[in-house]
């Protein structure tokens, strides 16, 4: 970790640093002693003030500095010239818009990608560039070690794979030392309000029925938030330029087993409505992390009932908050 190399205070820059992932990356970096740059356009995926809160917390420390950039069109050479470290985890998310509204994910998630490494070409002190990528361009079935083949079954999985050869190509024709990270479904506390977790919880709290896309069998490997960013952080420290890892929470679950663990954490019964499978979604995601763990010294600590407790409490707290 940081914090272990001599006291050596690293320039970070961080992408998508308003984020649920981003946001709780920039505060332990900055827990670590470090100067963190944030960076985020404040997309109007979900409400900007969710991205302002996360901000809030981070705008408090002296040692971060936070640039309303966009990087698909803003000028990006004077905010990266003197970072080490560069955690690139801003990006258009979510799979169902990613079929109608192309264009954003197009600009967000690949033009923004191609801006950024061009503008590092000439960054003089550069060590890592850590590129947040996704289960998603395995496609359907996203089960076994990184030699998988990448076969998106999304527009999003798509633009990400894309992102993930843009760092490819700018490794091997200019030096730009990029580790590619796959997360494999990231839950707790922050997590954004379309994701699955955050809306089975909010839904049995508040005693409104649960949208479940297709049988409920899909399986997923989820991982913790704090997981991730150890993870994101030791690539920073640890791995090599040009290499890809998976990161995932070890466990596997199906979505119906998921709803049965909250409704048993709750004390709650699920009101589930049946709707539609949704298009291009995953069916099987599990991570092979033997490699990450073997090479980077990283696993997972916290289990799925710990971090789903974690998950409850914050989301109950938030309710509690916007009710009084």
């Amino acid at each position: 970790m940081i914090s272990s190399m001599d006291g050596f205070r690293m320039e970070c820059l961080v992408t998508g640093a308003a984020g649920f992932i981003g946001s709780q990356l920039c505060e332990t970096l900055l827990q670590q002693g470090n100067h963190v740059h944030g960076i985020d356009c404040l997309t109007p995926y979900y409400p900007r003030a969710i991205k302002e809160r996360n901000l809030d917390r981070l705008k408090s420390n002296p040692s971060f500095t936070f640039h309303e950039l966009d990087l698909g069109r803003d000028p990006l050479t004077e905010v990266v010239e003197s970072v080490d470290w560069v955690f690139h985890l801003a990006a258009m998310p979510g799979l169902v818009r990613s079929w109608t509204h192309f264009d954003e994910y197009h600009q967000h998630n690949i033009v923004a990608t191609q801006r950024l490494f061009e503008s590092l070409k000439d960054a003089s002190q550069l060590q890592k560039v850590v590129y947040a990528s996704t289960s998603s361009v395995y496609g359907r079935y996203a089960s076994g070690d990184e030699g998988l083949p990448t076969k998106p079954s999304s527009p999003y999985g798509i633009t990400k794979l894309a992102a993930e050869n843009l760092g490819r190509v700018y490794h091997e024709e200019f030096g730009i030392p990029v580790v590619n990270l796959r997360y494999f479904s990231v839950y707790g506390p922050g997590q954004r309000p379309d994701m699955g977790y955050h809306r089975f919880i909010d839904a049995i709290l508040k005693n409104e029925p649960i949208s479940l896309f297709g049988d409920g069998q899909q399986v997923r490997g989820n991982t913790y938030v704090s997981d991730i960013v150890a993870a994101t952080i030791a690539a920073a420290d640890r791995a090599m330029a040009g290499d890809t890892f998976n990161v995932g929470g070890g466990e596997l679950v199906t979505v119906r087993n998921v709803i049965q663990m909250l409704e048993k954490l709750t004390g709650r019964k699920a009101i589930v409505q049946m709707c539609p499978a949704r298009a291009g979604d995953q069916r099987y995601t599990g991570a092979d992390i033997r490699r990450i763990t073997k090479m980077l010294g990283w696993e997972p600590t916290v289990s799925l009932e710990e971090g789903l407790n974690r998950q409850i409490a914050w989301q109950s707290e938030s309710i509690r908050r916007a009710a009084a």
